[in-house]
């Protein structure tokens, strides 16, 4: 599995390109700006876009959508409760002093458990609501990777102050649908290092 980590937009979001190295299929996770370089690295690695997946609808991780889709064509994804929120991304990035551009609506809804497939490569979506409505995290369990977006972060949890956010919803979300993968998952997440579902599991004061 080829992962491609680029901090991205405004807030310097995290985004990942993930391919598959043997069929040069690939997806984009949370495309939060700056398309012109994550389509320099497509074409650099001969990568092919299946896939623009959201992990949820905030301004930061979704503002490239549009330019990453008019120029590749692929898939637009996100969970059906975070859907509306492309529709107000520039009212959205206004309230921070930022400026972001709209999002095309999403080609797919998805709900927890689907799956997402390109090359040799499986997404499985794993609902985890409390940042926002629809978070969703991505479960590679053939490679053990998890990208968990704005859920969980290393020694850390994304803020439940926003819109939508709850703070007892996200911490059932991640003590019963993430804690419960093995410990060597790494996880990838929406800001700040990696880390691991072992990692967290031990020393994260949340």
């Amino acid at each position: 599995m080829i992962v491609h980590p680029m901090p991205v937009g405004p807030l310097q979001a995290n985004c990942f390109i993930v391919g598959c190295d043997k069929t040069r299929k690939a997806a984009i996770i949370d495309p939060g700006g700056d398309a012109d370089r994550l389509l320099s690295v497509l074409e650099r690695e001969s990568l092919e876009l299946s896939a623009i997946i959201n992990t949820h609808g905030h301004f930061d991780h979704v503002g490239g959508n549009k330019a990453v889709k008019a120029a590749t064509g692929a898939d637009l994804m996100i969970h059906r409760e975070d859907a509306p929120m492309l529709a107000h991304l520039t009212h959205a990035a206004a309230a921070w002093g930022l400026r972001s551009e709209e999002s095309p609506p999403p080609d797919r809804l998805l709900e927890d458990g689907d799956l997402i497939n390109f090359g040799n490569l499986q997404f499985k979506v794993i609902h985890t609501p409390g940042h926002s409505p629809g978070g969703i995290c991505l479960h590679v369990e053939s490679e053990q990777s998890l990208f968990v977006g704005d859920t969980l972060f290393a020694g850390s949890i994304g803020r439940t102050d926003l819109p939508g956010g709850d703070y007892d919803t996200l911490i059932r979300s991640i003590q019963t649908r993430l804690f419960v993968l093995p410990d060597e998952t790494d996880v990838y997440n929406g800001h700040m290092e990696p880390t691991t579902i072992g990692q967290e599991k031990r020393f994260n004061p949340f």
